[in-house]
Order: structure tokens, then C-alpha cells, then sequence
């Protein structure tokens, strides 16, 4: 079903950028996934970049307005907006204490539970200017992106 989307390059590059568009695996998963489906690393990195970083502004600014309607409207999603809100706060010192720097090493560290998504919603959760945090998320996410390639690369190697 998919060999229609990554039969040529366009759609192996929109195949990677929808994949590293979505929240949890995001550039992390993106990256591979294009550089496994052949595509060169200057296309791959390109579209699991924009794809990442796509979502980024919208999170910032309409989140909260998502929750407050997700909360009207959906009173069963108050346990997963709570759960979301809960892992702003945990990392509120984090971003007292280091201001930016503390954003752009969580977006940059490429573990289970950060990224672009995460950030984006502690940006918004703590009121963090959308003009300020884009471009720290940004730094942070090419960050991930060279150490994911790095480890994709490495793996290659180990591999063949």
C-alpha cells in the first residue's frame, strides 16, 4: 500500500516528512525512516527538518486553546490534558533555571518523552514569547537531527 508514496523521491521525501511530523517519534523516527528508504541525506534531512518543525508554531500558539475547548467539550480528555500539563510543570524549574539553553537541550537530547512536540507545549504552557521559542526549538532540533544521524549512520555501518 505504501510502495505508491515511496516509489519516487518525492513521496519517500513526503513519506519523511509526515513521519517526522508526528508527535513522540517525530525527527527521531523521520530521519531513519528516509535515509532506510534511500533517499539522499540532504533530502532526507530537508523534509524530517520541515516536517518536525512544521507543527512548532501552532503547538505554541493554539494549545492552550485546544485544551480549554478539549475541556468544554470533551470533559474525558481532562486526564490527558492534566497528564500534558503535569509535564510542562515537571520541567518548569528546568527552563527557570536555564532560561533558552535549558528548551534547546531538551529539544536537542533525542530521548523518549522530548522534541519538538514536548517543547512546543512547555513553550506555550509557560508563556514563553512563540518568536523566542521557534528559533531555540529549531537549534534543538537540528541538534537532534546530527546526532541522529550520527547513530543512523553508525548503525549502517555496524549493520553491513
Amino acid at each position: 500500500m505504501i510502495d505508491w508514496l515511496t516509489g519516487t523521491d518525492i513521496g519517500k521525501m513526503c513519506a519523511t516528512f509526515f513521519m517526522s511530523m508526528l508527535p513522540v517519534g517525530e525527527l527521531r523516527v523521520g530521519l531513519p525512516y528516509g535515509i532506510a528508504l534511500g533517499l539522499e541525506y540532504p533530502l532526507a534531512l530537508m523534509a524530517a527538518l520541515l516536517g518536525n518543525m512544521i507543527p512548532v508554531p501552532f503547538i505554541i500558539v493554539y494549545i492552550k486553546r485546544v485544551f480549554e475547548w478539549m475541556r468544554k467539550h470533551m470533559p474525558k480528555m481532562d486526564a490527558f490534558i492534566k497528564k500534558m500539563e503535569r509535564k510542562a510543570d515537571i520541567n518548569r524549574d528546568t527552563i527557570d533555571k536555564y532560561g533558552h539553553w535549558g528548551l534547546l537541550l531538551f529539544v536537542a537530547i533525542p530521548l523518549p518523552g522530548t522534541g519538538a512536540w514536548t517543547a512546543s507545549l512547555i513553550a506555550a504552557l509557560l508563556d514563553i514569547r512563540t518568536a523566542k521559542a521557534v528559533p531555540v526549538i529549531l537549534i534543538g532540533v537540528c541538534i537532534a537531527a546530527a546526532i541522529m544521524t550520527l547513530v543512523t549512520y553508525g548503525v549502517i555501518h555496524i549493520v553491513t
